[in-house]
């Protein structure tokens, strides 16, 4: 009898025991603890500021976006950590900038495992990941130690039927979210990428047009000409873009018939400028500066503009935050999370004074593999760029006259028509056809640069005048250059440290071209790199 009542008791504190511990899941008020947020994250590719509707850009219509900025916020100073897509891509995955990450910060090379991602810190607390389009790449993650993509499992098995172009590409990607989102356990949160294929080349030529576009009402940067050729494939562009937003408009669409609209954050932005002459993989305005807008029906206020710089690096501590993973890496990205939901009664706070952007190789475009390196640190007012090797061609070497005409039967690409860190397109072939016309337009895409470049943003968004030898601006200059160069030496990149050609060392995964000197795809070169300093040994 005695032994039965102790044990009696004993079961007795047991269920006192899980009583007290099923409290603790509950908050003070009795309630279940807060919902994590789920998180769509569209990014778009080769997408320019301003070309989205809500910009009030005339050409182009993205009723997607404006109704998440509408919901939420319009940022109009964002930017990527770099114009090219990969490494912009690794930087917003591990919220460094690209002279942080290695391999990963040049272009289509190896994506070092060592670096954390925040894709695989969220599904460490339970999110549902997934992707449909473009990932990080294009680069070599297998043979760097990854199990999968660094943005998680892939979902691109729902293909379209007939498209409305040849250029657009035929992944259904609000068919492969559906995919993801009816494969996630109830009520978990999930993080999704929807990386869409669009508004990288190449475009059908007119389809833009065809499509009822009016090529007088297209949105002509101040770098290129006013030419009914150039506004053709501007046009092009734009529908590209709004195909892209159109598969985001059904995505939202249904998170509300599902009843997740509310507790979903949504961003919208691209990872990096437009593909035309002086914009992508330029550090000049149009090939960093991109769209976003986010919103989060549920937490965010709505109809709001914020005009502080942010950059892209931002958003991987700002979804952990906001997911609340305690164990976060060291990041150079700031949480965005006050000026998303601001704390009442506290004075609003310059988020930045300045971003910072970079540039390393980015095609096969000069002998012995070389990139162009650079540098640049943008403020509200002015856009300063450091070139460090200004005796190279910015946008690759000029083809030989002998290219043109000559048949390449050993696996590389063709010398012709040269300057290949430009996409192949019309407005490309056009400046370098009409370079006797149009010889600013021509010589700001093509010519060699000075080691550095200053550019007034109010007056000249288009960075069109470099006033970098003006009297007006030493002090400005002379300001923006050590605060560049302060910053880069604090964050460890090698092009101030003394080893910058360590990046002409990595490997390039895409197809290679006929330069002389060193052209062996996915082979380091070992004029500039140690053994034992890459990820292959």
């Amino acid at each position: 009898m005695k032994n039965y009542t102790k044990q009696g008791l004993t079961v007795a504190i047991c269920f006192i025991l899980l009583a007290l511990l099923g409290c603790k899941s509950k908050n003070e008020i009795g309630q279940e603890p807060e919902k994590k947020p789920n998180i769509l994250f569209a990014i778009a590719d080769d997408q320019s500021f301003p070309y989205a509707s809500a910009y009030g850009t005339s050409g182009i219509r993205t009723p997607s976006f404006d109704k998440v900025a509408k919901e939420g916020i319009l940022f109009t100073n964002a930017f990527v950590a770099a114009p090219q897509c990969s490494p912009s891509r690794a930087a917003i995955l591990t919220g460094k900038n690209i002279w942080q990450i290695e391999e990963a910060g040049t272009h289509a090379s190896y994506f070092p495992k060592k670096y954390p991602v925040f894709t695989d810190l969220l599904a460490g607390v339970g999110y549902k990941i997934g992707f449909t389009g473009k990932p990080w790449g294009p680069g070599n993650w297998k043979d760097a130690g990854w199990l999968q993509n660094p943005v998680g499992p892939e979902f691109n098995d729902k293909k379209m039927g007939p498209v409305p172009t040849t250029g657009i590409h035929t992944t259904d990607y609000f068919g492969n979210f559906m995919d993801f989102f009816q494969q996630k356990k109830k009520d978990q949160p999930f993080f999704f990428w929807y990386g869409g294929h669009e508004p990288h080349r190449n475009y059908e030529a007119g389809s833009g047009a065809k499509a009822g576009k009016i090529l007088e009402e297209a949105f002509v940067p101040a770098f290129l000409p006013d030419h009914e050729l150039i506004k053709t494939d501007i046009a092009d562009y734009a529908m590209e873009i709004e195909w892209f937003d159109a598969h985001l408009g059904k995505m939202i669409q249904f998170l509300k018939e599902q009843g997740e609209l509310e507790n979903t954050i949504i961003v919208v932005t691209a990872d990096n400028g437009m593909p035309f002459p002086s914009a992508k993989a330029n550090l000049q305005e149009y090939g960093t500066h991109v769209p976003l807008a986010i919103c989060w029906p549920a937490k965010m206020k709505g109809n709001r503009v914020v005009e502080d710089l942010v950059a892209l690096i931002d958003l991987a501590p700002t979804f952990l935050e906001l997911a609340k993973v305690e164990e976060v890496p060291e990041m150079t990205g700031k949480s965005l999370s006050k000026l998303l939901i601001p704390f009442p009664d506290v004075p609003s706070q310059t988020h930045r004074e300045f971003v910072l952007t970079g540039r390393e190789r980015h095609t096969h475009a000069r002998p012995d593999n070389l990139g162009y390196p650079a540098r640049a640190i943008r403020t509200r007012d002015y856009l300063y760029v450091r070139n460090f090797k200004p005796d190279l061609w910015p946008a690759g070497n000029p083809a030989p006259p002998s290219s043109k005409s000559r048949t390449v039967t050993n696996g590389y690409k063709s010398l012709w028509p040269g300057f290949h860190d430009v996409d192949d397109s019309p407005s490309k072939l056009f400046l370098m056809e009409q370079q006797t016309e149009y010889p600013t337009y021509y010589n700001l895409a093509y010519d060699k640069r000075p080691s550095e470049q200053l550019y007034d943003i109010k007056k000249d968004p288009g960075c069109v005048d470099n006033v970098a030898d003006e009297p007006h601006y030493v002090e400005i200059i002379k300001d923006l250059r050590k605060k560049l160069n302060t910053e880069l030496k604090l964050q460890g990149d090698p092009r101030v440290l003394g080893y910058g050609d360590i990046f002409d060392g990595y490997p390039r995964m895409s197809i290679m071209r006929e330069f002389d000197g060193f052209h062996e795809r996915s082979k380091y070169n070992p004029a500039f790199i140690q053994q034992g300093q890459g990820i292959i040994k």
